[in-house]
């Protein structure tokens, strides 16, 4: 699937469940592994989950592929592996702990970067 639809189609399914703070980093300068790395705040573990899920579901019934996902069982990080996209799903206290947009933002922001949700 093109990079710009399944950002789109990823984006589009966590503002069906209200993320909050959607974040997309451009990491194709970064590394060879992915070429996006969305970041998005649920409020509880189970928001945490739905959110990952519905990205799964609206990606596959899209006609794309799911590698992984992982971190489910507990909620408080899920990250979804889109191939070209890792989208990153966390509680609020998760995500400025691990601070994902300091280590891999490096200045690269990319297209549709900042997105507030």
């Amino acid at each position: 699937m093109e990079l710009r639809k399944l950002q789109k189609i990823a984006v589009s399914a966590l503002e069906d469940i209200k993320a909050k703070e959607v974040e997309i980093l451009n990491t194709a300068r970064l590394t060879d592994l992915f070429e996006r790395l969305i970041i998005a705040c649920g409020d509880s573990s189970r928001q945490v989950r739905a959110l990952a899920r519905n990205v799964a579901d609206k990606v596959r019934a899209a006609g794309g592929e799911v590698l992984s996902v992982e971190g489910e069982e507990n909620g408080e990080w899920v990250l979804v592996d889109l191939g070209d996209i890792v989208v990153h799903v966390m509680q609020p206290t998760v995500r400025a702990f691990y601070n994902l947009e300091e280590l891999w933002g490096s200045g690269s922001r990319g297209q549709g970067s900042g997105i507030r949700g």
